[in-house]
């Protein structure tokens, strides 16, 4: 596994009312086309509409990314200032109540409500995003069983999450285990092949369930849209240089157990470590 492991951050953010804060039932369109102009097309909707996600360049260089986060949040902030609008990253809102918020139009998110009835309807949550450059498909699939033990630490350094519909959850990071309602979610399976992995994703697909693997929603995936394994675990974090600590964590993790692999290191058995220590960390 040589090479850069060029890598990328999406963020996801909670809009809400500037003056009260709480959170907005419907995203205005006028502001949509604002903040996407704004951005250069680098953000875009979420599955509900009090959600907006913003989408970084590939990066080789840990400044350069921080400098165009910042630059993400600070455009997208100063357009919902003029709509009377701010944005808040974190990943659970406060106070904010799921009855109230409405879905996203969109033909996929459709089939997923769907599916999902109120377990949909509950999925007010917001998350950090990172991706790590792989091109070979094959480490793909060997890092993301490498990278489990990992999982509990960069979920433990976001924790973002104590609150759940203005009540005190008495955990420091609510919004995955609110999250692991939703199927195919969690710590993956035990893949030692991406000949393994394609198979269970074509196992759902012949059955009906998914239509590709961007329907698997584990903590850690290999991307379908890109060359990438995507780390979902982390909340969304209020400091951005709580987010570029994790993206430089993550990307760091990635070269160390890919120069494991390419030495021939067989990792210990990591998924009964990783799934209790993502309990506990919820916790910490």
């Amino acid at each position: 596994m040589a090479g850069p492991f060029t890598f990328g951050i999406e963020e996801e953010y909670f809009l809400v009312d500037a003056e009260t804060k709480s959170l907005v039932r419907e995203m205005p369109q006028a502001f949509l086309d604002a903040a996407k102009a704004a951005a250069h097309g680098r953000i875009s909707p979420e599955f509900l509409q009090p959600q907006i996600e913003v989408i970084s360049s590939p990066h080789e260089r840990m400044a350069d990314a921080l400098a165009e986060l910042r630059e993400l949040r600070q455009t997208i902030a100063a357009v919902a200032a003029k709509h009377g609008l701010a944005i808040l990253a974190s990943g659970t809102h406060p106070t904010g109540t799921w009855r109230k918020a409405r879905q996203t139009a969109k033909a996929r998110y459709d089939n997923v409500m769907h599916d999902l009835q109120m377990i949909g309807q509950r999925d007010l949550l917001c998350g950090l995003h990172v991706h790590v450059e792989l091109p070979d498909p094959d480490d793909r699939v060997d890092l993301m069983y490498r990278m489990l033990p990992y999982l509990p630490l960069f979920l433990a350094l976001s924790t973002s999450s104590p609150f759940w519909q203005s009540r005190s959850t008495g955990l420091m990071g609510y919004r995955l285990a609110a999250y692991d309602e939703l199927p195919r979610t969690g710590v993956p399976e035990l893949f030692r092949s991406r000949q393994e992995f394609d198979a269970y994703v074509a196992a759902l697909v012949q059955a009906g369930v998914i239509e590709d693997s961007s329907y698997v929603w584990w903590a850690i995936r290999p991307s379908l849209l890109n060359p990438t394994l995507e780390l979902r675990a982390p909340d969304s974090c209020t400091l951005i240089e709580d987010a570029m600590a994790i993206a430089a964590a993550v990307r760091s993790s990635s070269r160390t157990s890919g120069r494991r692999s390419a030495m021939g290191c067989m990792p210990h058995s990591p998924r009964r470590t990783a799934r209790s220590r993502l309990a506990r960390c919820s916790s910490a």
